[in-house]
């Protein structure tokens, strides 16, 4: 399922972040790859400063976790701390598979979910749309400054070349409750007739029906 959110953060969220982003050092991205994506990688990313890194963090945290589209599409049981990306001309991310257990400092986690929130407007820049390969074809996905896409960890993806300007972003990893991603937007779905059915029709016996379905099925599938 590759999904987008909206409004992730707000205006003033950005701003908080732009901010705090202000005269940090970004270094070379190839130091938080693997071997493989190393070779297709050219970007920079945030160089984690403990009280900088803290206040980003709260910030993108916060948001996630008040944010239903994300809770009940990811059903997340572990969400990695962000990384911020600066891409300027030139700069690429070639075809690549997210690592599938991330976490070098703290507990190690299986990333089920990528997420990338795009902190500039896409008129900062030329390129640098995030190109996902799905059954369907590939989907090129470039969203206003606040807005978010997530989609399977195991996707091949890329960011093409940046030509003008500096794309900017904050990422992130999500390990599920639910592994399978396919059982993931089955239980997205169920949700949201479940919610509908809950405001439209309470307490009638298809409510109730479908409301301990999609409970049963959680706990059915649910991986702790």
């Amino acid at each position: 399922m590759l999904l987008t959110i909206p409004a992730l953060l707000n205006s003033a969220q950005l701003a908080q972040i732009h901010a705090t982003l202000e005269g940090a050092e970004f270094v070379d991205g190839r130091l938080t790859a693997g071997f493989a994506a190393g070779r297709v990688k050219r970007n920079l990313e945030l160089r984690p400063e403990p009280e900088r890194m803290q206040r980003l963090i709260r910030i993108l945290m916060a948001s996630l976790g008040h944010h239903e589209t994300f809770r009940f599409a990811c059903l997340p049981h572990r969400v990695a701390d962000p990384i911020f990306a600066r891409y300027t001309s030139g700069m690429r991310y070639g075809d690549h598979v997210d690592d599938p257990i991330m976490g070098t400092q703290g507990p190690r986690f299986r990333t089920d979910v990528s997420l990338t929130c795009f902190l500039n407007p896409p008129d900062a820049y030329d390129g640098g749309e995030l190109v996902i390969r799905t059954p369907f074809g590939e989907r090129a996905v470039k969203l206003p400054a606040g807005d978010a896409v997530i989609y399977p960890s195991s996707s091949l993806h890329r960011v093409a070349e940046v030509t003008r300007g500096e794309r900017l972003v904050a990422l992130t990893w999500v390990q599920s409750y639910v592994r399978d991603p396919a059982r993931r937007e089955l239980l997205y779905e169920l949700n949201l007739a479940r919610e509908d059915l809950l405001r439209l029709a309470p307490g009638t016996a298809t409510t109730d029906y479908v409301d301990r379905s999609y409970a049963n099925l959680l706990r059915m599938w649910g991986d702790l």
